[in-house]
């Protein structure tokens, strides 16, 4: 922004600061609907049994190249790796692109092998990707995850599942869908990947070059490819569910009667096969109607049966979802028909602001609106030294339901409690207000 100097002519270049790319800033208009869905998924990891657990923002990196898989695009593209520059540390560390990976290293560093079993663990919080930003992809996003470690299913797969769809419910998403999977395990996924190879290798010289380099490193992944010709050529690949081995299949089909028994809608899918390494057996993802394509899915899982194993534990079953925060708050932005979603965006500001008929009277105004926040209420105070028609216009623009309007009456104990939405108001003792306001409040 350039800033033309009056008496002397010379322009002078002020810096332009912005968020870093692949990032953006939580405004408060939007704050609350991000706060309904966080409080949402934390009510019902509460309900459901998932304790909450923290890990860092950043572990080592081998964490996630160990247990993510270093031929994953998170590890090869997208790992947001920090290197120490001073000390003597000389551990790689990487900011965490997911949780799970941590979740698992804290489980085995933990000792929590040794508690009764599962362990039901729930995280909500920021994670990090390196990667080229794109719509409805920041560097910077929010995840919650919700782990069970310790429980072979297939009862626990439906719980995991059912958990996630009801989170949908809850802040107002409908119609979302599960698209289930299995990916089978050690025993059979092997002989399946042959399969597939051999399928594609005719093919490699017309994939594109993502895909060829995923023929020869993970096959499994061409099968959840968003090009094109990779699609069409999908219709006839080799479907895995032909390939399950006895135990996989049995597992498969008692996750199903125990999502019919639960009444969840799924549709089965043989492309989702996630993107991670780790994955076996149960994987799953959630769509809205619409909106299927790789950037397009709410949140998904799988179980992950030999993670704990490969960083360092004892074979342990486990299963989990992760579901992304942003995409989740950006559709219930969007909807119009999200009545929750404009009163929060509406509604976010006081229930009551303390303004003052003579401009210059501050102290008074702090007074009483430091008493009802101290009763527990959400109070705000006009300090400015400005007329009373401003201030209440004010108390309207941050979303007030009521302007408490503090005058010569105060030494009689008395103030007027003005509805902003009525343009009505009377007056009111002030020992009485904090409770008249709290009846308010919850509607009374």
């Amino acid at each position: 922004m350039a800033v033309a100097g009056v008496a002397s002519g010379i322009v002078s270049s002020m810096p332009s600061y912005h968020t870093p790319r692949g990032t953006r800033d939580i405004l408060p208009s939007d704050h609350a609907v991000w706060t309904r869905v966080e409080t949402a998924a934390r009510d019902l990891a509460r309900r459901y049994g998932y304790r909450e657990l923290d890990t860092p923002l950043f572990e080592q990196s081998a964490v996630f190249e160990r247990g993510v898989g270093a031929a994953t695009d998170i590890v090869e593209k997208e790992l947001f790796r920090v290197s120490p520059s001073r000390g003597e540390e000389r551990e790689q560390w990487a900011l965490r692109p997911e949780a799970t990976a941590g979740i698992v290293r804290a489980y085995v560093e933990h000792g929590l092998q040794t508690q009764p079993q599962p362990i039901r663990v729930s995280l909500y919080g920021p994670m990090f990707r390196y990667d080229r930003p794109q719509a409805g992809r920041y560097r910077q996003f929010w995840q919650w995850d919700v782990e069970a470690i310790g429980d072979p299913g297939p009862a626990v797969d439906a719980e995991i599942i059912e958990l996630a769809s009801r989170f949908y419910a809850t802040v107002g998403l409908t119609n979302v869908e599960a698209k289930l999977n299995s990916i089978g395990d050690s025993t059979c996924r092997p002989g399946y990947i042959v399969a597939l190879t051999e399928y594609y290798r005719p093919h490699a010289s017309a994939l594109p070059e993502t895909e060829r380099r995923r023929l020869e490193t993970n096959p499994l992944r061409l099968l959840d490819s968003k090009d094109e010709r990779v699609i069409e050529l999908n219709h006839d690949a080799p479907k895995l569910w032909d390939h399950l081995c006895a135990a996989c299949s049995a597992h498969f089909a008692a996750v199903r009667v125990h999502l019919d028994a639960l009444k969840v809608p799924y549709r089965l899918a043989p492309d989702i096969v996630r993107g991670l390494d780790y994955y076996s057996r149960t994987t799953f993802e959630f769509f809205r109607p619409g909106a299927e394509g790789q950037q397009d899915a709410l949140g998904g899982g799988g179980r992950y049966d030999g993670l704990v194993q490969l960083l360092g534990g004892k074979a342990t079953p486990a299963i989990g979802f992760a579901l992304g925060i942003d995409r989740v708050v950006s559709a219930i932005l969007d909807g119009t028909d999200d009545d929750a979603a404009r009163r929060d965006r509406g509604e976010g500001g006081p229930l009551a602001v303390v303004v003052g008929a003579d401009p210059a009277a501050t102290v008074e105004r702090l007074r009483v609106a430091t008493t009802l926040r101290a009763a527990g209420l959400a109070v705000g105070t006009d300090l400015a030294q400005r007329k009373l028609g401003r201030q209440l216009e004010a108390a309207v623009k941050e979303g007030a339901r009521f302007a408490i309007i503090v005058g010569d009456e105060l030494a009689d104990g008395v103030v007027q409690l003005r509805d902003l939405g009525a343009a009505s108001q009377k007056p009111v003792q002030l020992s009485d207000l904090a409770s008249l306001l709290r009846r308010k409040a919850g509607g009374g």
